[in-house]
């Protein structure tokens, strides 16, 4: 009896074993299908063969590896996705062939103010000489009325861009808004909270830290990361969301940039507007020299490399706003005084009333309609900068400089090392690969 049991025993056995096996590989195909289904429909489709001189004779190849980004935040699936869109190549190269061998490329920085944005696209479609150049514009978040905006514009080449790493991307993880992190003025043990206030005891906001973190990601990126723009070795000029650009800018430009080794061999840049904000500039028959602006600035790949030299001073100084930083210690840390050339007559004004960090979904947002009437005169149409002008220089002007504490807003040390790894993501020592 009991030896005639043993062969039962011995067959449920492995009846049982058969069932888990079974239903062990029933579960693996389930979730291979589950994930080829996910990744069908939630990931962008990129070709990997893309003509970008619209006849063919040559492709526009992308590589998509990306090794490991040991000392950048976990990405999540929206942030994969906007770091594929940035490889893709720049629209209108069909209409726009052959760009100007003398071209100074246009990044346009944007977060999301649309009725400041269309207002902007317009004046640089009169901008005269802009289809000879391409335009970069580099967003800090997706907003889809944003991009909407841009994919109409058909006046010259354009590439968007996403920082991939914005605040706005991460609803519940660092760079984004954390559940464990520390809040305003809470003390990080009492609380047992996370994050480092800055000087004045204040916590982190991800919305006013997103400024600073969009401009030095998008600045490593566009001199070091684009095939686009990684061996341009002429000037470009930045300009932002609210900064109406007048039709004779680009000539200008061209004019300042071709004049200021000789004319100003000390000067850094080249500016169309003046440091003064509020100035429309001296309209006398001279160039000016005078202390870099933040509206409609140009530089060359010399000075990007000395401010990139200096990553620990823009990444360890507690102000929110990367301009500020630039003047109270990244300039200061050249040694002698940092100019930029402009001409007697504005090319570029800065207009609107809401600031970047005032959202536009936020209960108490900053509402403006973007309607504005900026006059555009006859000497704004076509280049007005004479070569033969003495330069005069500007000195001992009013402003932020060395000596500045800082607003605060950038204490947290997550922040400030995230900052560090975009300075040598690019790099032949970084850890991400050139896009």
């Amino acid at each position: 009896m009991a030896a005639s049991k043993k062969p039962r025993l011995r067959d449920a056995a492995l009846r049982r074993l058969l069932s888990v096996v079974c239903v062990t590989l029933c579960g693996v195909l389930l979730l291979i299908c589950l994930s080829g289904s996910n990744s069908t429909s939630t990931t962008i489709e990129i070709t990997e063969d893309l003509n970008i001189d619209g006849d063919g004779s040559s492709a526009y190849q992308l590589d998509l590896k990306v090794r490991v980004r040991d000392n950048l935040p976990k990405q999540n699936e929206l942030s994969r996705r906007l770091d594929n869109l940035n490889r893709l190549p720049p629209k209108n190269s069909d209409l726009y062939p052959n760009l100007g061998k003398d071209r100074i490329v246009i990044v346009l920085y944007v977060h999301n103010r649309p009725q400041y944005l269309r207002v902007v696209v317009d004046s640089l479609s009169r901008v005269e000489g802009i289809n000879e150049t391409l335009l970069i514009v580099s967003h800090d978040g997706y907003f889809e009325d944003m991009n909407k905006i841009i994919d109409r514009i058909r006046f010259c080449q354009v590439k968007q861009i996403y920082a991939p790493y914005s605040p706005h991307l991460f609803s519940n993880s660092f760079p984004g808004v954390s559940p464990r992190d520390c809040k305003d003025k809470d003390d990080a043990r009492e609380k047992h909270c996370e994050g480092n206030p800055d000087q004045y005891g204040n916590h982190r906001s991800p919305k006013i830290v997103s400024l600073k973190h969009h401009w030095w990601w998008m600045m490593n990126t566009v001199w070091d990361g684009l095939r686009e723009t990684r061996e341009h070795s002429g000037h470009i000029l930045f300009i932002e969301e609210d900064h109406f650009i007048f039709p004779n800018a680009y000539r200008n430009l061209q004019i300042l940039e071709s004049l200021k080794p000789k004319k100003c061999p000390d000067c850094y840049a080249a500016n169309l507007a003046p440091s003064n904000v509020n100035s429309r500039g001296e309209e006398s028959a001279s160039l000016i020299a005078e202390r870099m602006g933040n509206v409609g600035y140009a530089f060359n790949r010399t000075v990007w490399r000395k401010i990139n030299s200096k990553a620990r001073e823009f990444c360890f100084f507690d102000d929110y706003n990367w301009d500020i930083t630039m003047w109270a210690t990244v300039y200061p840390s050249f040694g002698r005084p940092v100019y930029t050339l402009r001409g007697p007559r504005t090319s570029a004004v800065h207009f609107g009333k809401c600031g970047l960090h005032q959202g536009q979904e936020a209960k108490k947002a900053c509402i403006d309609s973007g309607t504005m009437n900026i006059r555009v005169d006859d000497p704004d149409k076509a280049s007005n900068i004479e070569s033969d002008w003495e330069v005069k220089v500007h000195e001992n002007q009013s402003g932020y400089k060395a000596g500045f504490k800082g607003w605060g807003g950038w204490g947290d040390d997550r922040d400030r090392h995230l900052c560090l790894s975009f300075a040598t993501m690019y790099h032949s020592t970084g850890t991400t690969a050139p896009l």
